[in-house]
């Protein structure tokens, strides 16, 4: 038995043994909670890896031949998530058993869909800060892995793609073209747009990324994927911190606009109001889409204001930069300082302020009046040198205008050429006469255009007028009735045509001779010219394809007729109803279209038609019997076989359908040919369309 030593305390000793006997559980803990962790470090990843293989192999075995897995599986702890769409019930429920029955599984977490048919198929790419994210449906035949690849080039490099799109049937033809093409539209918008396909439409939700992204996207929509339109197109403009507005006046009385406009509404309202401001109604927008304009400052007010001042001005320009407004150039007259002055003091929109002014004044060249008749009233416009000019003048109009409505803006201004007043009286006679029309004097030149109501009336005109006029003035009168067109002279035909072509010619798509929506306008604008200049004559040109024209043009002659039945039909009627012209005459004037160089043989002109033409004839119902059973054996035909004669090269049929569509636009035969055969401009050239007259 141990004894205590003498003066221990066994009262003390009892209590601190009772307590450690009753805390000795929790002095294990520490040591417990570092094997646990030591295991669950080492365990853990060894599980996972185990359960990610198996699971794997089981997710590859879900793949038909030559395609993807449906089903895509990754590990979590003891949880295998699940995605992708089975192709049908039983699949998916055997894959899941599979799965389930795995040593180590706790649970599976889903879902896993079904492939179904989606109606309408609706496909969303949305930019985020750190890649792109995929929504909606994708086509169930192409597997995410092989549709990541093909979007891949039209991705930035390094962004990530993730795709969350469930696999569905019933996606829309040449659905990677398309999804490339709305994937490379993307990269110019600012994180949280995004595109939709929804079936063949496309539409775009966002903000473009800059002003130079937002021209580009803009210029991208006008040649979208064969087959697909487009549908609502929401584009803000690109925030800007330098906004700026200006209006520069020409010496010629025409105006350009410059500067930023916050958006397509506003821009037609101001192009629309400088196009009635012009003195020549020549207007030059080269005004770019972009915000940053103060909230507190009306655009359209704004602008409204600016051509005011560049009203008053003969040429300079009006500025509108960090909410100043500021002016440079030469006033219209005198009286247009004290005017301007008073615009800017009290004439501003809210937001605005008077910026720099520097203006100097010189006399008036060219000296410019103007008359113009409307429905229902005329406008004096321009320059007078004194007032008892003013007032002749609106005695000899008031005398012949019974219904009318006079409308005086005309300013009083130095520098008028000799016998003006004479020549207004001159001019104004004449000018009643019309029906609608305008007079337009600039120093000693008068030019009269309008309708006349009868023939002999405009011929009359024209010659009275250039009779009366004072020794050394000029009259140029441009007169038509009604129905018929007025005509241009050769040479002002020449000046239109070569301003008109300028630049690239239409660019068809590699390997099609379809036409784009993008040509129109242009051919619609040579066609309306060449209805004024008969004596006009056209050569048109085709082009080649970029890399490999030879082979282009002979891949596109060996899908010639998928092209003419699936594409060019379309395209002809939506050119029929754009020009009013009828499919009847269609053909009989292309077989009339020749080339330079023709010499109209029988011989030739049938080959010219069969070039033209583009619908086959029926062929015979009965094939006529050959007697080739009653030839001896070894006998063969007098006359050997003709050789089918070579269709047009790919050139060529680009340079027909530009043809057929003028055609159609009111062209006659005789003012259209195409190159001869084997002449091909470069892909980047565009089609030639050039003035041989």
């Amino acid at each position: 038995m141990r004894h205590l030593p003498p003066g221990s305390d066994v009262s003390a000793a009892s209590p601190f043994r009772d307590r450690c006997r009753r805390l000795g559980w929790a002095v294990g803990l520490p040591g417990l909670a570092a094997i646990l962790g030591v295991s669950a470090a080492w365990i853990t990843p060894r599980v996972e890896d185990r359960l990610g293989a198996e699971a794997d192999a089981i997710a590859r075995a879900t793949a038909e031949p030559g395609a993807e897995p449906w089903l895509r599986v990754a590990v979590a702890g003891r949880d295998l998530i699940l995605n992708g769409e089975a192709p049908d019930a039983a699949t998916r429920d055997t894959a899941h058993r599979r799965l389930a029955a795995l040593p180590g599984v706790r649970r599976l977490v889903g879902p896993v869909g079904l492939v179904a048919l989606a109606s309408p198929f609706v496909w969303i790419a949305t930019r985020s800060r750190d890649g792109v994210d995929l929504t909606g449906s994708r086509p169930a035949e192409i597997g995410v892995g092989a549709l990541a690849e093909q979007l891949a080039p039209a991705l930035e490099p390094g962004t990530p793609l993730r795709d969350q799109a469930h696999a569905a049937l019933g996606g829309p033809p040449d659905f990677t073209a398309a999804a490339t093409y709305a994937l490379a539209r993307l990269r110019a918008l600012t994180p949280g747009s995004r595109i939709m396909l929804e079936d063949t439409r496309l539409s775009i939700l966002g903000v473009a990324a800059s002003v130079s992204d937002d021209e580009a996207l803009r210029a991208a929509l006008t040649d979208l994927p064969t087959g697909y339109s487009l549908g609502r197109i929401a584009i803000l403009p690109a925030m800007i911190p330098n906004f700026r507005f200006v209006v520069t006046r020409t010496a010629e009385g025409g105006l350009d606009l410059s500067g930023y406009v916050v958006s397509d509404a506003v821009r037609a309202e101001i192009r629309g109001e400088a196009a009635a401001a012009a003195e020549n109604g020549q207007v030059t927008d080269r005004m770019r889409s972009a915000r940053g304009l103060p909230p507190e400052i009306d655009a359209a007010a704004m602008a409204r204001v600016a051509l005011q001042l560049a009203g008053l001005m003969q040429e300079g320009s009006v500025t509108v930069a960090e909410a100043r407004v500021s002016l440079s150039g030469v006033a219209l007259d005198a009286q247009a300082i004290p005017d301007i002055d008073t615009l800017l003091r009290t004439g501003l929109p809210a937001g605005l302020a008077r910026g720099d002014v520097a203006l100097t004044t010189r006399p008036l060249s060219p000296y410019r009046v103007a008359m113009r008749r409307d429905g229902d009233s005329v406008t004096l416009t321009g320059h007078l040198p004194d007032t008892a000019t003013r007032e002749a003048l609106l005695g000899t109009l008031r005398a012949r205008l019974f219904r009318e409505r006079l409308i005086d803006r005309t300013r009083l201004g130095q520098g008028a050429p000799a016998e003006l007043a004479r020549a207004l009286q001159v001019t104004a006679g004449s000018f009643t006469l019309l029906a609608t029309g305008e007079a337009r004097i600039a120093d000693r030149s008068v030019t009269l255009t309008g309708e006349s109501l009868y023939p002999q009336g405009a011929r009359r005109i024209a010659v009275d007028l250039s009779a009366a006029m004072p020794q050394g003035w000029i009259a140029e009168t441009t007169l038509t009735t009604p129905g018929t067109t007025a005509v241009r002279t050769p040479e002002a035909c020449v000046t239109a045509f070569d301003a008109g072509a300028a630049g690239p010619g239409p660019v068809f798509s590699p390997g099609s001779a379809t036409l784009k929506p993008a040509f129109y306008p242009r051919l619609d604008a040579i066609a309306a010219l060449a209805k004024t200049c008969p004596t006009l004559r056209l050569l048109i040109t085709g082009h080649g394809d970029p890399s490999d024209p030879a082979a282009s043009a002979k891949t596109a002659v060996a899908n010639s007729t998928l092209d003419k039945t699936a594409v060019d039909k379309p395209t002809v009627e939506s050119a029929v109803e754009s020009t009013a012209s009828l499919e009847a005459t269609r053909l009989e004037k292309l077989e009339t279209v020749k080339r330079p160089g023709d010499k109209g043989s029988d011989k030739q002109d049938s080959k010219d038609k069969s070039l033209a033409k583009t619908a086959p004839k029926t062929a015979p119902k009965t094939a006529p019997k050959t007697d080739s059973a009653k030839r001896a054996p070894g006998q063969t035909d007098a006359k050997p076989a003709a050789t089918a004669e070579p269709g047009p090269d790919l050139a060529q049929q680009r340079a027909l359908a530009i043809v057929d569509y003028l055609l159609q636009a009111g062209l006659r035969p005789d003012q259209v040919a195409i190159a001869a055969g084997g002449t091909v401009r470069p892909a980047a050239e565009g089609v030639g369309i050039a003035n041989r007259s």
